[in-house]
């Protein structure tokens, strides 16, 4: 059954999206068409969050284009589970908000972001946006 509401506030969307490590953010061209791109996350009951180097083509046009749609699931024919979150990008500037976030990722995805970024401080060149929801989709979640 596919429940359609507005937020991610629901302890199974939580719950299934705790146990995701990449979902697929789409991000419109300038053409209008789509550019689909999977992408670490940090679910939060407001909103998902993600990293990007700037000047990336999704950047971009996230930049040009603030509007989004980002799917997770999982499962194999007969069980198929996710949740599909419609929105909108908002930037985070540096600050105490964005550097707790940080942290978050590292712990979320150690010692593989550590290593990418070689240290744990947030290179100059990345960005980090929210993805705020504004129509959220799923099916197959218990609860």
């Amino acid at each position: 059954m596919l429940r359609g509401m507005t937020t991610l506030d629901i302890p199974a969307i939580q719950a299934f999206l705790a146990t995701r490590e990449v979902a697929v953010l789409a991000t419109v061209k300038p053409d209008g068409g789509p550019l689909a791109m999977p992408m670490w996350f940090l679910p939060d009951p407001d909103a998902l969050t993600m990293l990007s180097v700037d000047g990336l083509a999704k950047v971009q046009n996230l930049r040009r284009d603030p509007r989004v749609c980002v799917v997770a699931e999982a499962g194999t024919r007969g069980d198929i589970r996710g949740v599909i979150v419609q929105g909108r990008a908002e930037f985070l500037p540096d600050g105490a908000e964005r550097r707790a976030l940080v942290e978050r990722f590292h712990a979320r995805y150690s010692p593989d972001l550590a290593r990418l970024w070689q240290g744990r401080a947030m290179p100059a060149d990345r960005v980090m946006f929210r993805i705020v929801p504004s129509r959220v989709r799923s099916w197959g979640l218990a609860g």
